[in-house]
């Protein structure tokens, strides 16, 4: 109990909070490390890079506005900040429909708009070959291409980048240093979770995962090893709740991934996913070597109380003893973690 306390002391004192002593435990036996990319590796604050139309920029992004401006997603919070810079308000439209890991429809004016990734759209309007091509690229750069079609007709695309948090690559090489594997799973299409994936280092990267098949994604890596599942978003919190342990990006984190997860790193910082596992694994250990200790020292003693060679004073120190260097040695514990 000393060395546990100590650790959960140890570990809010980085700005980690450990839930209960089984999380502290747990975080310490970690072998897979599965990062949602979109406010964890990137910053959750993309923004606007390209538009591609063959009409005038302002009419697209006047669509695009309109049909994004009832999503709550990070994306379409990039187009609004995109047109509010523009001076434009974005119109009101009827029917608005989310399609999760797909896309948005809606009515304007009586028109039909569709919005989202370039395998929904393509497969209900005709998107041209070279918007086609150019989608793809802009998907190996990193960016995010979101493609838009009003009455049937493709109207064009809108390019939307998150940039990568300065210190992921870092966390992530960390990480695979303690003899971890590190997997970014997302719904982003492949060619631009690949191009995300190589640029932080991950080993595995799973894409194009809908919300609700991110249960089915920790279930099978599972099946390798104890999996701890960071993430941050309201979409997060079934799948930290799967995971053997969940940790959840608390600054910027939603209600929902703080209150599902096991462990709560209060700034976002990635690095202190590897600080809290460093924690763990120190504050287990040390655990483990009290309670050997402990149960040996006592053994002795009773072997010796059978020959009838034990004193008092070592029936005392069985006791009193080994509790007070057992505190000592889980002091230890509040060694600085490098």
């Amino acid at each position: 109990p000393v060395a546990i306390m100590v650790g959960n002391g140890v570990g809010a004192k980085n700005g980690i909070l450990f839930k209960t002593a089984v999380s502290l435990e747990q975080t310490g036996k970690t072998d897979i490390v599965v990062l949602d990319k979109t406010g964890t590796i990137t910053e959750g604050k993309p923004k606007v890079t390209d538009i591609v139309s063959d009409a005038q920029e302002n009419e697209l992004l006047k669509l695009a506005l309109a049909l994004e401006s009832k999503s709550e997603h990070p994306l379409a919070k990039a187009i609004l900040e995109e047109g509010t810079a523009r001076g434009m308000e974005p119109d009101a439209v009827t029917d608005f429909e989310a399609l999760p890991g797909n896309g948005l429809r809606a009515k304007l004016e009586g028109k039909a708009l569709l919005g989202g990734s370039l395998q929904f759209i393509s497969g209900a309007v005709s998107v041209p070959a070279d918007m086609t091509a150019k989608a793809h690229a802009l998907a190996e750069q990193g960016k995010t291409p979101l493609l838009f079609a009003c009455d049937g007709i493709f109207a064009g695309m809108i390019a939307v980048a998150d940039t990568m948090k300065a210190d992921s690559p870092r966390a992530i090489r960390d990480l695979q240093n303690m003899g971890i594997q590190v997997v970014m799973l997302t719904g982003d299409n492949e060619h631009t979770a690949k191009a995300i994936g190589a640029q932080a280092g991950v080993d595995q990267v799973i894409a194009g995962v809908l919300p609700d098949g991110k249960e089915a994604v920790i279930r099978k890596l599972k099946a390798q090893g104890k999996v701890a599942m960071v993430g941050d978003g309201i979409n997060d919190a079934p799948v930290l709740a799967r995971a053997d342990v969940g940790i959840a990006m608390g600054g910027l984190g939603s209600d929902a991934a703080i209150e599902a997860a096991d462990v709560v790193i209060m700034d976002d910082n990635p690095l202190k996913i590897a600080t809290a596992i460093r924690i763990a694994r120190r504050t287990v250990s040390i655990a483990l070597q009290n309670a050997w200790f402990a149960i040996g020292i006592k053994i002795l003693v009773l072997l010796l109380a059978l020959l009838g060679v034990a004193s008092m004073w070592m029936a005392v120190f069985a006791d009193v003893g080994v509790t007070v260097l057992a505190v000592l040695n889980a002091m230890r514990a509040l060694r600085p973690v490098k």
